[in-house]
């Protein structure tokens, strides 16, 4: 069976400790991403580097501290990423595209779509797509801040069928296993409760040039199985074992899909947008959106955080702060000041005009 893979590769795997490219690394992952495709399957690589890349070719013994600093040198990286690429992808007779993609291209919905419409068509033409985050231009507030989070974006864009994190460990542990000698290994997770419950250390970034660690691996997991993408975090040492994976092999560790939604503008309503306040619901609330699917009345909300406007997104917690789902409002922040707690009925009264009955509609609502 044809399926759709994304595959994602860290700085840490595509670079030497010096920060030059890992050349044998790389060469392999596009053998097995070729052959992949010559299968049959749809495949998407996400790749880090540029900016590790981009140190190196300029003589830098770190990453720059600033943003313009970044986006700099991810703009001298970037190119020669691309070049080594295209280069061993060529040898394989594979076509590649480039796609640079920032926060702000999932946010818009007429940007979101066309994003997803040009994957998929490159797809169809038998196109493997280089993804990145477009670091030359990407402002603070608008960066996914990691490829992990990108790639599981990308994954819940395409509706992928895996999303393959390939890192420096062979997969997840209890602990560290380079510093506690006690870290057990876990081959499976059904759900990411079970994290909580052995009680698993993620620590930070794993090297001096990536900027993600083992917990952005598992909040990306946590994207891409809530749109239904089996997850699997495993070395980059043998970009060979994804096969394996593939034919039923138990490698690394494995995240089973927890598909919350297959409608794809909820999806966005909850991981592609940036949520710009929160909304303390009552446990009234709580149990009618979450037990019966019903849309969020102004009598719920007890309390209000952040500033917002009308069609926003925004967080709905319960009255302890855990999240329990997100969803587009109806109205801004200074007007649900006014009229939270209140009926329906008396809306128009105390605002002094007729507005939307719903603060969020169910249809522009999605539990988390």
């Amino acid at each position: 069976m044809h399926q759709t893979i994304v595959v994602k590769i860290g700085t840490s795997s595509l670079t030497t400790d010096s920060g030059h490219l890992a050349i044998a690394t790389i060469a392999s992952l596009v053998d097995t991403l070729s052959a992949l495709r010559r299968q049959g399957h749809r495949v998407i690589l996400v790749s880090s580097g540029a900016v590790g890349i981009g140190c190196a070719r300029l003589g830098l013994r770190e990453r720059p501290k600033t943003i313009v600093g970044k986006q700099a040198i991810a703009a001298v990286g970037q190119g020669r990423l691309m070049r080594v690429y295209d280069d061993l992808f060529t040898l394989q007779q594979q076509a590649i595209a480039q796609i640079l993609l920032t926060r702000n291209d999932l946010v818009q919905r007429r940007r979101y779509l066309n994003a997803s419409n040009t994957l998929k068509e490159l797809l169809r033409l038998e196109v493997i797509p280089v993804v990145n985050e477009n670091d030359t231009v990407a402002v603070e507030e608008l960066k996914f801040g990691d490829n992990d989070t990108l790639s599981a974006m990308v994954a819940s864009l395409v509706e992928a069928d895996w999303l393959f994190l390939l890192t420096d460990v062979d997969q997840l542990y209890s602990a560290d296993p380079r510093s506690n000698p006690n870290a057990q290994p876990i081959s499976l997770v059904q759900s990411l409760d079970e994290l909580k419950e052995l009680q698993v250390e993620t620590g930070g970034a794993g090297s001096n040039w990536g900027t993600g660690g083992m917990a952005t691996k598992i909040q990306a997991a946590r994207i891409a199985t809530s749109a239904g993408v089996r997850t699997v975090i495993m070395s980059s040492a043998v970009p060979g074992n994804i096969s394996k994976v593939l034919a039923g092999e138990s490698i690394g560790t494995q995240f089973a899909p927890q598909l919350h939604t297959n409608n794809a503008r909820k999806r966005w309503i909850a991981y592609g947008l940036i949520p710009n306040g929160k909304l303390y619901l009552d446990s009234g609330a709580i149990k009618a959106i979450c037990d019966r699917g019903k849309s969020l009345l102004a009598a719920g909300i007890t309390q209000i955080e952040g500033d917002f406007q009308a069609s926003d997104a925004v967080v709905l917690c319960e009255a302890e702060g855990k999240e329990v789902a997100r969803g587009l409002v109806n109205y801004s922040s200074v007007e649900l000041q006014k009229i939270r707690g209140c009926k329906s009925e008396a809306i128009p009264e105390i605002l002094g005009y007729v507005g939307a009955e719903t603060i969020i509609h169910r249809d522009n609502l999605v539990l988390i």
